[in-house]
């Protein structure tokens, strides 16, 4: 911005770097966020067909290998036959696996393999705050 100005008056230039820095800056996080709100993921809330409510199986893998199905202390063919009958149960039920932070991941890659060879389909860790310490 020019003004008008006299032979000994002092030239007036609005400064356009801190404008400039501030709308790059602006520009930075308007893409940084954009993707962000895209991932969104679309859950329809409406009651569905029966409004059949899962349930929810407390699976507890121990250090030592031993199982726990509903607080009841199991073995693995049990937890075979277990995992069989939540698979063909309608609705099927939710499995929580809980590992103990000792218990070896060869322990639990065998929960895991046995839960896919059964048909179970909605098996999800819990407890994973004991790993955060």
């Amino acid at each position: 911005m020019d003004v008008g100005r006299g032979e000994d008056d002092p030239m007036l230039v609005v400064n356009l770097t801190p404008l400039i820095d501030v709308m790059l800056v602006l520009l930075t996080l308007l893409i940084i966020m954009l993707p962000l709100r895209s991932n969104m993921v679309k859950v329809d809330m409406r009651g569905g067909h029966g409004d059949l409510i899962a349930p929810i199986v407390n699976l507890g893998a121990d250090f030592d290998g031993t199982m726990q199905w509903n607080g009841a202390w199991i073995d693995r063919a049990t937890l075979n036959c277990y995992f069989r009958e939540a698979s063909q149960a309608d609705p099927r039920p939710e499995t929580h696996l809980n590992p103990n932070k000792l218990a070896k991941y060869d322990i639990i890659a065998k929960v895991l393999a046995d839960a896919q060879r059964n048909g179970v389909n909605k098996l999800g860790f819990t407890g994973l705050d004991q790993y955060m310490q």
